[in-house]
């Protein structure tokens, strides 16, 4: 087998290479250049059709000339004897010019121009050989360009001799004129071809007008914060459909942003308390000299607010993934309740009182759900009472109810509709540290296991929030 050389496979292969480089990088470009090829091939093809239609007829005229010629001087021609003569006429000159006249196969008159052995002639010849009624062009030294010669037969009467006739006729004007119509066809391709690739620049860069400023648009506009949208108004029904799909892309990459936000926020609310409370064991340690048991109940502190700080990420992380249930469980209320209540440490002049209708009482959630849902409306309660606290579960007909009550100020009636907004505080500057994140959070949570939060609008003095969930 031969060996190719490396340079010859090189090649194709730079070829391919350099099409992608010469190919326009803008849509407007590579459409221009599509209609460009597609207008040149049509109008090749129509070039192609157009001219050997013209070529056709005018050699169907030349065709035409040369038979009435040859009928003109068949009238002359006198076959009704036993010898075909020539009649003598006063246009003898014009009418024998380019002229051959047989008697059977025998030439009787000839071109003055053209010899008996001439190339013409044998062309003459043969065409009376074959019978006559023929035409074919021919190449003459002699003359600028192509000759058509045509036979005609001479009619002959009853008795007489057989005579054809054949006439010449120099194609020169004939194929320049056709080659005029063939240059004039590709200047005007030429012109066409331009004007439609302007036309077709113009046109596409008039329509994708609107893409641009699309573009602009959505360089310019916060997902977050803008609330603007491309709308469907006034645009073509592609760029319309084109710019609902971006509306709703928008209105799905706010909502995902809003949301984990929203998460962030979440975590770093909960996550202050058990973080605050590893800060605070570690001055208190690193202030005092301690004892071993003193430093390992301080270790114990600690060690606790981490794992609560783990399971606070792990019940929000689960809970924000899209589409991810509440995994199934169960805890008893009433030792999960407790807990809370001592890792809140309320302050001294409060009496917090935790109590079930039913010691084993059990909900059907993990019990770190339980206690991210508890968790906010105790610590709201802890922060604005007066003197109690009390955290009351029992039993209901489809679940578990917990009721968080307290003596405080209670809920204005002009916030209760946006007590559950993320973010909204009743007075921010009422001396209470908060976010406004806790209640709204402990609702989702709520419903995410199938249960609810909700605020007890009729009771009175302070305020009580109700906690469904389902029964374990």
């Amino acid at each position: 087998m031969t060996a190719v050389p490396a340079r010859l496979v090189a090649r194709p292969a730079r070829a391919a290479a350099l099409l992608p480089r010469l190919a326009p990088s803008t849509l407007r470009g590579r459409l221009s250049l599509v209609a460009l090829t597609t207008a040149a091939l049509i109008m090749v093809i129509l070039t192609i059709l157009f001219n050997t239609v013209v070529r056709q007829h005018l050699q169907r005229q030349a065709d035409d000339e040369l038979r009435t010629r040859a009928a003109a001087v068949a009238t002359t021609v006198d076959t009704s004897g036993p010898k075909v003569r020539v009649l003598e006429t006063s246009n003898d000159a014009l009418l024998d010019a380019d002229v051959w006249i047989y008697s059977g196969a025998r030439l009787l008159e000839q071109p003055a121009s053209t010899t008996a052995r001439g190339p013409l002639t044998r062309v003459a010849y043969g065409l009376v050989a074959h019978g006559g009624q023929d035409c074919v062009t021919a190449e003459d030294r002699h003359a600028d360009g192509p000759v058509r010669l045509c036979a005609e037969p001479v009619a002959r009467r009853a008795g007489g001799s057989a005579a054809t006739v054949v006439t010449a006729l120099d194609l020169t004007p004939y194929r320049s004129s056709a080659d005029t119509l063939l240059l004039g066809s590709f200047v005007l391709d030429t012109v066409m071809l331009a004007c439609t690739y302007a036309l077709t620049r113009l046109a596409v860069g008039r329509a994708l007008r609107p893409v641009g400023t699309m573009t602009d648009q959505a360089t310019q506009w916060s997902a977050v914060a803008s609330e603007q949208r491309f709308g469907a108004l006034g645009r073509p029904a592609e760029l319309a459909s084109l710019g609902l799909s971006l509306d709703a892309l928008l209105d799905r990459i706010r909502a995902v942003l809003r949301h984990e936000r929203q998460l962030t926020a979440e975590l770093s609310h909960e996550l202050r308390t058990p973080l605050s409370r590893i800060v605070a064991e570690l001055d208190w340690w690193q202030a005092h000299p301690r004892t071993d048991g003193e430093t390992g109940a301080a270790h114990a502190v600690i060690a606790d607010a981490a794992q609560s700080m783990r399971t606070i990420c792990d019940t929000l992380l689960n809970d924000a993934r899209e589409g991810t249930s509440t995994a199934p469980g169960t805890a008893e209320v009433l030792p999960v309740l407790r807990r809370l209540a001592a890792g809140l440490a309320a302050p001294a002049q409060l009496t917090v009182e935790i109590r079930a209708g039913d010691e084993r009482l059990e909900a059907g959630v993990p019990a770190a759900l339980l206690q991210r849902t508890v968790s906010p409306l105790l610590a709201n309660a802890l922060r604005f009472a007066h003197s109690y606290v009390a955290v009351e579960a029992r039993r209901t007909v489809d679940g578990v109810r917990i009721d968080v009550t307290d003596d405080g100020p209670g809920v204005p009636e002009s916030f209760a509709a946006r007590l559950f907004q993320p973010g909204q505080r009743a007075d921010p500057h009422d001396g209470h540290g908060g976010a406004g994140l806790g209640l709204p959070l402990a609702r989702r949570l709520a419903r995410s296991a199938g249960g609810e939060v909700c605020h007890d609008p009729g009771h009175t003095p302070g305020a009580r929030f109700v906690v469904t969930l389902p029964a374990g």
